[in-house]
């Protein structure tokens, strides 16, 4: 293996996307063979000792991309000091592994995890815009004029204005709508805030593409292992 700047060693060892690990380095954190490193330097993880904090740094952990379906009522994120359930309750995986795709805690769908923090930064950061879609019903029967705000952009209650989206009708219910709604952005809860600005409550949301991944017909509650063909099309996608 030839050598590699650090910053990439310890984002494959899982410690963080690559700009974070540059942080750990400027901070003066690192270290290699004893001696502390600056951005730039680089080393071979096979034969050099790499600590960040004094704690060694093992050899790079093979990458893992897991779709997980999130059921309504959990959370997405893995909180010490809350006890509501978790979707890292469900995957049982020992590596250290970032949720892409967060969802509010009564949202459903598909969620990402991975211990590639580059990747995970890639398909995470709002200034990359990556596209999600969802199904969201909503309570009221919308009009031309609430579907066209919505794709338009809204400005919320604390002045930030959304992107434009795709917004389309899938199918009318007794008394209100399901919609398909594709997004370039994430903010918080933010599908429910647009809907009750512009007077379409929303009841559910389930989230059924992140980027190339699809939900499919991955049950609520479960998860599986990303295909191979998967995980070259996320890579692509976020080259």
């Amino acid at each position: 293996m030839a050598l590699e700047r650090v910053q990439k060693i310890l984002a494959q060892a899982g410690l963080g996307s690559r700009r974070a690990c540059e942080k750990l380095i400027d901070e003066g954190r690192v270290s290699v063979n004893g001696k502390t490193i600056s951005l730039g330097a680089k080393a071979d993880p096979r034969i050099d000792e790499i600590r960040v904090d004094g704690n060694q740094v093992g050899k790079p952990e093979k990458k893992v991309y897991i779709a997980v379906n999130k059921p309504r009522n959990m959370l997405s994120l893995n909180v010490s000091d809350d006890d509501r359930p978790s979707i890292f309750d469900l995957v049982k995986d020992e590596r250290h592994l970032f949720p892409v795709g967060r969802l509010d805690f009564e949202s459903e769908g598909l969620v990402l995890l991975t211990n590639d923090g580059e990747m995970a930064n890639q398909l995470s950061h709002p200034r990359y815009e990556h596209d999600k879609e969802y199904e969201v019903r909503v309570t009221r029967k919308p009009d031309d004029e609430q579907l066209t705000i919505w794709r338009r952009g809204v400005v919320l209650e604390d002045g930030y204005r959304t992107l434009p989206a795709q917004v389309e009708v899938k199918s009318f219910t007794k008394n209100g709508a399901w919609l398909i709604i594709m997004l370039r952005e994430g903010k918080n809860r933010q599908i429910r805030r647009t809907g009750l600005r512009i007077g379409l409550p929303v009841r559910q949301i389930r989230r059924v593409r992140i980027g190339p991944i699809w939900l499919g017909k991955l049950q609520p509650g479960h998860f599986r292992y990303l295909r191979p063909d998967e995980i070259n099309a996320l890579k692509e996608y976020v080259s």
